[in-house]
């Protein structure tokens, strides 16, 4: 048994947590940087709570996918108002948007220096600045990733940002957050939020750490999703999913993903596709796709035991198969209104560059077996 584990410094978990912000800012620095989304009133549960603690802060909004544009703004914003520590409230996307800067407020060079996929891959040099995320959705995990995505415009795809420097100081997990999430981010969020349990469950990067939080995530999101999708003010299920997206967080981080998100990247770069949604209509047919591909060429594979033991935890059934297992997964998407991904502009002469860019995505090295081209097609064409 041999294996490394990295997250964040501290996480913080629980029904009102978010109130410590005040001391827990005191301790990292002077004047934050606090980056949060387009609008709302909501950054004002924590803007109010540094008035209160005298702490200093510049507000910097994430408008939808962080673009290296964007962080580079962000980054020369910071240096202008001498914020010295980052505060990122928000969803997936603003908490990447803020550990993207916090690098590059430590690291020299150019942002393409240090990006996988399009960039030159180098490491970064320095630990970022300190961090606290504060999610106020439940599906990314990225308060505990050492990875930030990132849209590159010009080559249409997204990709990350990736080193153990960058893991947050601090992660502040307060279900209470999650309530005013809408029923379809919810869904798209949740499932994101499954996804990231399941794919590092059956990665063949799987370990013994990753595979305690993985099982636990795998139970809670199956009994919990559709209960917070259907009352958003249930806190057993919002309290349950909250852990399920921390707890994929601590996986993926660890043992990496599958195809779901190994497509995921490239779609969400070549179209305005919730990210979310894209692995919520990826999951049950990349999920066949394996199984399939495994029967027919790994059938020792363990791999397709995991798939058994998944199919058992989301259907609290000890009895269930792997097929029950897919058919409950295909039933959760229609329960849950997942679209098909031809809403977004997908159409079939897309395929062939998705499936070209998807090959090489990180992502898909960590799926259980290597999918052919084919394959990577047929799961294409079915998901639009």
């Amino acid at each position: 048994m041999q294996f490394q584990f990295a997250t964040a410094s501290q996480i913080i978990f629980g029904n009102g947590k978010h109130r410590e912000i005040g001391d827990l800012a005191a301790s990292c620095g002077s004047k934050a940087l606090f980056v949060t989304g387009s609008g709302g009133a909501g950054p004002e549960k924590i803007t109010s709570l540094l008035d209160e603690k005298k702490i200093k802060w510049s507000i910097f909004r994430i408008k939808g996918e962080p673009t290296v544009e964007l962080i580079l703004e962000g980054v020369d914003f910071a240096r202008q108002n001498s914020c010295d520590f980052v505060i990122a409230f928000g969803g997936g996307s603003v908490l990447d948007g803020g550990k993207a800067i916090s690098a590059m407020l430590t690291n020299p060079g150019n942002l393409l220096d240090y990006l996988e996929v399009v960039g030159k891959n180098q490491p970064l040099h320095h630990r970022a600045a300190p961090m606290i995320a504060i999610p106020t959705t439940a599906g990314t995990g990225t308060e505990v990733t050492r990875n930030a995505v990132l849209a590159v415009t010009e080559k249409r795809v997204k990709v990350s940002l990736r080193s153990a420097l960058i893991l947050p100081a601090v992660a502040i997990i307060d279900p209470e957050l999650t309530c005013s999430m809408p029923p379809a981010v919810t869904a798209s969020s949740g499932m994101d939020a499954l996804t990231q349990v399941i794919e590092p469950f059956v990665s063949h990067r799987a370990n013994a750490m990753t595979d305690l939080f993985a099982r636990e995530g795998i139970m809670r999101a199956g009994r919990s999703l559709l209960d917070a999708y259907l009352d958003g003010n249930n806190m057993r299920a919002r309290e349950d999913m909250a852990w399920v997206s921390l707890l994929g967080g601590l996986c993926l981080a660890n043992a990496g993903l599958g195809a779901a998100h190994g497509f995921a990247g490239p779609i969400g770069g070549m179209f305005d596709a919730p990210h979310g949604t894209i692995c919520a209509r990826l999951l049950p047919i990349v999920t066949a796709a394996n199984v399939k591909a495994l029967r027919q060429r790994e059938p020792q594979n363990p791999a397709l035991q995991r798939y058994l033991d998944v199919s058992k935890m989301v259907t609290n059934d000890q009895v269930a198969s792997i097929d029950e297992g897919i058919s409950w997964l295909k039933k959760m998407c229609d329960d849950l209104h997942i679209p098909p991904l031809s809403q977004y502009g997908i159409s079939q002469s897309d395929i062939p560059e998705i499936v070209e860019k998807s090959k090489v995505s990180s992502s898909m090295k960590g799926n259980p077996l290597q999918l052919t081209v084919d394959e990577l097609t047929n799961i294409m064409m079915q998901a639009i």
